[in-house]
């Protein structure tokens, strides 16, 4: 039997998945969570095989819930769903410890190959974002991006999808002063002057949804 859990704050996808995993594999059991708490309470007695998490949970950022998963269950393949587009989100997933990285739009088609791979200790690149590592590195582009830190991107996503100061350090359980300092920081780093840039540039390289 295959243990797998679902963490994904939106019921019509957690159905979605349930419908996909009992079609692919005879005996499953499920456990969902629509946050990361109760489920970061669980993982310490759990016997999960396989985890499905969400990268934009409610109550903290699927990123660093990852990074809490693989430090109390380092073997455990965990796959990160996502309705962020590979291209800004996968490579920073992989690094935290992520077996495989699927939007939400194609993981129908593809999670049931990205359990199997995971199963067997193998990290699941989808197709198209096989093409995309392929063409960046064909264009070789002579100058670096900004390299941004998770925190950034994450400050710089709740910009863009209108968040105020305040209610982004609530948010992120942090002072309105810090994140104040990690707008400076982003505007530094991007050549940006106003928060309608830094919004714009979000909106412009798909970091908001």
């Amino acid at each position: 039997m295959r243990e797998v859990s679902i963490v994904d704050d939106h019921p019509i996808v957690r159905e979605g998945l349930k419908r996909v995993l009992k079609e692919g594999f005879k005996d499953v059991h499920i456990a969902e969570f629509d946050r990361s708490h109760p489920m970061l309470v669980a993982i310490r007695t759990a016997r999960w095989d396989i985890m499905i998490l969400d990268i934009n949970l409610p109550d903290k950022s699927g990123l660093e819930v990852l990074k809490q998963v693989k430090a109390y269950r380092p073997e455990l393949p965990v796959i990160i769903l996502s309705v962020y587009p590979e291209e800004q989100y996968a490579v920073r997933a992989f690094k935290a410890g992520a077996a495989a990285y699927l939007t939400k739009e194609t993981a129908p088609y593809h999670l049931l190959a990205a359990i199997k791979a995971a199963a067997n200790g193998e990290k699941y690149v989808s197709p198209s974002m096989a093409q995309q590592l392929l063409e960046r590195v064909a264009r070789q582009r002579p100058t670096r991006e900004p390299v941004l830190s998770d925190r950034e991107v994450q400050v710089l996503s709740l910009l863009a999808r209108g968040k105020a100061l305040k209610e982004i350090g609530n948010i992120l359980n942090v002072s309105e002063k810090t994140i104040s300092t990690y707008r400076g920081r982003l505007m530094s780093k991007l050549g940006l002057r106003t928060t309608v840039e830094l919004i714009r540039y979000a909106l412009d390289n798909r970091l908001a949804e």
